[in-house]
């Protein structure tokens, strides 16, 4: 074979150089019968399998090239699984946020599938940001070994201090999702931790600040909402990328050693209101009737203050007029004020009248003992 037959076996024999013969056992390129080349015209015939085969065992030098062939091939499928790792998939409601040599390089929003890199040169990391997570401060709720629910009541969570020095057992449930992937994901390691730290702050301040009356009673809500706020504003100036939903007070009650004293103070608070309501009904109905009383002696001070006024102002007319009077005829007014004033002075009394010119001096002396009865009994 020429040297392009050696670099090409599946090439025809020239003319000019015929091949040398073979071994016994293999047949020459030009007088085989059973290559491939052969055809049904008598065509030339290609070479022949067993020296094909043994040419390919010459040249693998003992099966090594073989091995690496091996090698490289696990290495190609290694390489394409290690490419085919960057494909993740974002869900509704799901972000992907993408990280090239730990810097955040971008975030994608829209569900579907998408590529990054593998590790380590990118890492995806996939966020829920519209589940809604529970955090519980207080109690701890789990499951029995029956299955059942079962709460686990936290002291050192739950006891909390009001502002009328009572001590409250209060349990919280903090709802929250993401607002914010990345701040998330980079600005805070232990995110729950720190959510946990927050809304206990938030709420014991709150509690320190309100008496336990409402707090047990009608004043939950208010309490949630202002513990909500400041557990929301401390989250935002720690730029956590978290967004508080809800607070919810699961419960709240007195704590068992206090119990005999907060009823004694229940007691106490239920009398001064049902004195105080008292009190309100009776001023409401007194304090008419005392303005009503002041306007009426108004109005009759006034009335006779104009009456004295007036008859004083009379009183000095008449006398005027009888001084007048009196320097015209003073005897003659002497006897007329002299009569007049008999006259109220003789008004009402008892009287008895003795004509002495009849000869009332000889008449015996008597006393009304009818008339002076009563005035006896007057007198005692």
């Amino acid at each position: 074979m020429t040297g392009d037959d050696k670099n090409n076996p599946w090439g025809k024999p020239t003319a000019s150089k015929p091949s040398k013969p073979k071994s016994t056992n293999k047949s020459s390129g030009q007088n085989g019968k059973g290559g491939y080349g052969g055809g049904y015209n008598g065509g030339p015939e290609g070479p022949d399998l067993d020296e094909l085969l043994a040419q390919l065992q010459s040249r693998m030098k003992g099966g090594l090239p073989q091995q690496g062939n091996v090698i490289v091939l696990i290495i190609l499928i290694c390489v394409g699984l290690w490419a085919a790792s960057g494909i993740y998939r974002v869900e509704p409601g799901e972000y992907a946020v993408i990280q090239r040599f730990g810097e955040h390089n971008r975030t994608r929003v829209t569900e579907g599938l998408g590529y990054a890199f593998p590790n380590p040169i990118e890492k995806t990391t996939i966020l829920n940001v519209q589940n809604i997570r529970k955090l519980e401060i207080g109690y701890r709720e789990g499951y029995g070994r029956r299955g059942g629910s079962q709460i686990r009541d936290v002291p050192e969570e739950s006891l909390m201090l009001t502002s009328d020095a009572n001590i409250v057992d209060l349990d919280l449930e903090v709802q929250w999702n993401v607002k914010s992937a990345e701040e998330f994901i980079f600005e805070i390691r232990d995110i729950e931790n720190t959510i946990k730290k927050v809304a206990e702050s938030a709420i014991r301040e709150v509690v320190g600040q309100t008496p336990l009356q409402p707090i047990i009673t009608d004043g939950r809500s208010s309490v949630a909402t202002r513990a909500k706020a400041i557990m929301q504003a401390n989250l935002d100036d720690y730029k956590s990328g978290v967004n508080i939903t809800e607070v919810l007070i699961q419960d709240a009650t007195v704590h068992p050693d206090v119990i005999p004293a907060f009823e004694d103070v229940v007691a106490a608070g239920q009398d001064a209101e049902t004195f105080q309501n008292e009190a309100t009904i009776y001023a409401n109905d007194i304090i008419p009737k005392a303005r009503g009383e002041a306007i009426k002696m108004i109005q009759e001070a006034k009335a006779y203050k104009e009456s004295q006024i007036a008859k004083a102002t009379g009183d000095a007319e008449r006398f005027n007029e009888v001084y007048n009077a009196y320097l015209t005829g003073k005897e003659v007014t002497k006897e007329r004020i002299y009569i007049e004033t008999m006259e109220k002075v003789l008004k009402n009394a008892q009287k008895t009248i003795i004509d002495q010119e009849q000869g009332g001096a000889g008449v015996l002396p008597y006393l009304p003992l009818d008339r002076a009865k009563p005035a006896s009994k007057a007198g005692k």
